[in-house]
C-alpha cells in the first residue's frame, strides 16, 4: 500500500475544513490460473502477488485450510500483523514523546477466526502480548499505561470491529537480562489484560 501526500479538500457546502489524510494503494495480481481458471473449486490456484510501489514484492495465497499454500503469507495473517505492527509503532511513539527509553519490543499476536455455518465468518478476537524492555531509570508504570494510549491512537485497531486485547509485559533492562529461563518469565497472560 503507497501512502500517498495529499489532503481532503473538505466540503465547502457544509463549511467543514479540509483534514489530513493519507491514501494507500495497493495492486492484487492473481496468479492462480491453472488453465481452466475458476471451472471449479479445486481447479484453481489461490495464489496471488502483492504489488506496492517502491516496495518488495509480497507473495500471497490463502490460509491452507482454505486450499491455499503453506509457505505464502494469507491475509489473515497480514491482518493479525497489521493490528500488532500499528500497535507497536503507536506505542514506541509515545514512549519517544514521554521519556520511556525502549531497547526491544516483541510481540507474540494472534487471532481467532470463527467460521459461519451460512459461509464465511470473521475474527473474534486478537491479542497482542507485546514483551517490552525499557533502559534503567524509565517509568515501569508509564511504559505499561502507554499501552493503552497506543491501542486509542492505533489507525488499524480504530478501524476494526474485532476486540483487540492486550497484555503487555515492561521490563527493565536489568530484569530482562536477569530471567534467561523462559520458564521463569511472567507469562503473558500474568500481565495486565486490557480490552477495547
Amino acid at each position: 500500500m503507497r501512502a500517498l501526500d495529499d489532503t481532503a479538500a473538505g466540503d465547502p457546502l457544509r463549511g467543514k475544513p479540509a483534514r489530513p489524510h493519507h491514501r494507500y494503494a495497493t495492486r492484487i495480481i492473481w496468479t492462480g490460473d491453472r488453465g481452466s481458471g475458476t471451472s471449479s473449486y479445486t481447479s484453481y490456484g489461490r495464489d496471488y502477488r502483492v504489488l506496492v510501489d517502491g516496495k518488495p514484492e509480497l507473495l500471497g495465497s490463502a490460509d491452507v485450510a482454505f486450499r491455499g499454500e503453506p509457505d505464502r503469507h494469507n491475509p489473515e495473517d497480514l491482518f493479525v500483523a497489521a493490528v500488532a505492527a500499528c500497535h507497536m509503532l503507536s506505542y514506541l511513539s509515545l514512549c519517544a514523546r514521554q521519556g520511556v527509553r525502549v531497547l526491544s519490543y516483541e510481540d507474540e499476536a494472534s487471532g481467532t477466526l470463527v467460521l459461519h455455518p451460512e459461509g464465511g465468518g470473521r475474527f473474534d478476537a486478537i491479542v497482542l502480548n507485546p514483551v517490552v524492555v525499557i533502559a534503567e531509570g524509565s517509568d515501569e508504570a508509564l511504559a505499561l499505561r502507554l499501552h493503552d494510549e497506543a491501542h486509542r491512537r492505533c489507525f488499524i485497531a480504530n478501524s476494526c470491529s474485532v476486540p483487540i486485547r492486550h497484555r503487555p509485559t515492561v521490563r527493565t533492562a536489568a530484569r530482562a537480562s536477569a530471567v534467561r529461563d523462559p520458564a521463569a518469565e511472567v507469562s503473558p497472560a500474568a500481565a495486565t489484560e486490557v480490552e477495547r
